[in-house]
């Protein structure tokens, strides 16, 4: 097939999949009032993206990557559709095995259809309609042509990577990136000057990963050969970390991720941390407090270093990762085996915060939970931190994986809402690795129009559709724009 235009795409659908169910997403999909619809196509809709936290391959994006079909590129590492598949008791042949792509695509295709009230089941059809122009269901019947459609579609200039971000009105995408990561994918994207910022984002976890010192030495000396610092001692690894941010800066890192259970905190010298350094160059286990130990000092260490460059630092909290012992084994991490985690989170975390908020070290922080039960704890976190320096300094981060539905987002925002100011809220991101993500900030949208529609509705605000658009567009692009001044 070789489709040219929208017309010929839309002939060709009309004639192939006029069987199928029309699709539900309307212009004013989620939006349950008049007020809510004015909020969203008058202030909402046409701001760009400004998409500050994803997993994204800079590679990719660099390459300016065509994708053979719309399996690979919808769900080759897409964990929230894998467990979906799962759970229906497909084979993992057709997930992450040998199936051929368009197998694993019919198999999704018949799994969509089980998918309705999660997520999954929103975002599918919104992206089949946003990238594609595709208004009709997925499921078994259409699956076949609709397989084909994109996959042709996908061969378009206009549906290549670069494509794709320009489509959806993607000003700025920050990737995920190690401390020995060596940007030459940013730099590339630099330096052809195409209409995208593309920023890395220092995500140092492995730098303090000591759990197992076998894997962790090998990780040195990828540092240490990066870096040129020769990590002979705790003081060599602060300074090859610094050496890395430094790199980072240079090349317009603005913000670091950290993604751990909970924050750690222990009074400073509770252990000889070049001693606990000696242990793992021996290639000793360390006692669980010992690590712990290690987490906290080097975390603190790191967080002074965003503060003397000015950047923004993100804290992802509560995750239990690679539950599944046999299959981490199989297929390694990220393959949807991860779950919600019931950490204590509030003491460690105000601790933390507080002792680099006394040496006047508090960078900008964004504070994400994953137990929705931590919502009023975050909402709340924040305000003990804002000191007037700048607007919305301590965020309370959008709702993230497990609570990136409209549940979870509307929950997140109220708890900021009663707690806090959402006016100065920086909004969503897709923490996502798929290029077929970016429709979730429309998503988002619609959630918080209609959220702010319902109160006016229900005379809980005062209908001043001017005031209120500000408020929604500052929340959709303009107070991230702000904060992160990009």
């Amino acid at each position: 097939m070789n489709q040219t235009t929208n017309s010929n795409n839309s002939k060709s659908k009309s004639n192939r999949l006029h069987k199928s169910y029309k699709n539900f997403i309307t212009e004013d999909f989620l939006l349950q009032n008049e007020f809510a619809r004015k909020l969203y196509h008058n202030y909402a809709k046409k701001l760009p993206i400004i998409d500050y936290h994803c997993h994204l391959p800079p590679q990719d994006i660099a390459n300016n990557k065509q994708f053979k079909n719309c399996a690979e590129i919808w769900l080759a590492g897409d964990h929230y559709k894998w467990r979906a598949m799962r759970t229906l008791g497909i084979d993992e042949k057709y997930i992450t095995g040998g199936a051929t792509d368009f197998d694993k695509f019919s198999k999704w295709a018949e799994t969509v259809p089980y998918t309705v009230r999660n997520p999954l089941y929103h975002w599918t059809h919104l992206e089949l309609e946003r990238y594609f122009d595709i208004d009709v269901l997925l499921n078994k019947d259409s699956g076949h042509d609709i397989y084909e459609e994109t996959s042709a579609i996908l061969q378009e200039k206009t549906h290549s990577t670069q494509g794709l971000l320009k489509k959806m009105n993607v000003e700025v995408v920050c990737t995920t990136d190690d401390p020995i990561d060596g940007l030459e994918h940013h730099q590339k994207v630099k330096k052809e000057n195409i209409n995208l910022t593309l920023l890395p984002t220092f995500r140092p976890d492995k730098a303090y990963a000591v759990e197992d010192p076998i894997l962790y030495l090998d990780y040195l000396e990828k540092l240490n050969d990066i870096s040129g610092v020769s990590i002979n001692s705790y003081k060599d690894l602060i300074y090859a970390l610094n050496n890395r941010v430094v790199y980072f800066h240079k090349h317009g890192g603005r913000l670091s991720d950290h993604g751990l259970e909970q924050l750690y905190y222990f009074e400073i010298g509770t252990y000889n941390i070049e001693i606990l350094f000696k242990k793992l160059k021996n290639k000793t286990q360390l006692e669980p407090d010992e690590i712990n130990y290690f987490k906290f000092e080097t975390l603190l260490h790191l967080c002074k270093m965003y503060h003397a460059q000015n950047w923004t630092q993100q804290f992802h909290l509560g995750a239990l990762r690679n539950t599944n012992t046999r299959m981490f084994t199989k297929l390694g991490p990220d393959t949807g085996f991860d779950s919600i985690g019931d950490f204590s989170q509030a003491i460690p975390l105000v601790k933390f915060l507080n002792l680099l908020d006394s040496t006047g070290q508090l960078s900008k922080t964004i504070l994400y939970n994953l137990n929705p039960n931590d919502n009023e704890v975050m909402a709340t976190m924040i305000g003990n931190f804002n000191d007037g320096s700048i607007k919305g300094k301590i965020q309370f981060g959008s709702g993230w994986w497990f609570l990136d539905q409209k549940d979870g987002i509307e929950k997140q925002i109220n708890a900021l809402s009663n707690l806090g100011l959402l006016s100065c809220f920086i909004g969503m991101l897709t923490d996502s690795r798929s290029f077929l993500s970016f429709p979730r900030h429309e998503y988002f949208r619609r959630i918080l129009c209609n959220l702010i529609g319902k109160d006016v509705a229900n005379g809980e605000l005062p209908e001043d559709e001017k005031w209120l658009g500000k408020i929604v567009s500052d929340i959709s692009y303009y107070n991230a724009k702000e904060y992160f001044e990009f």
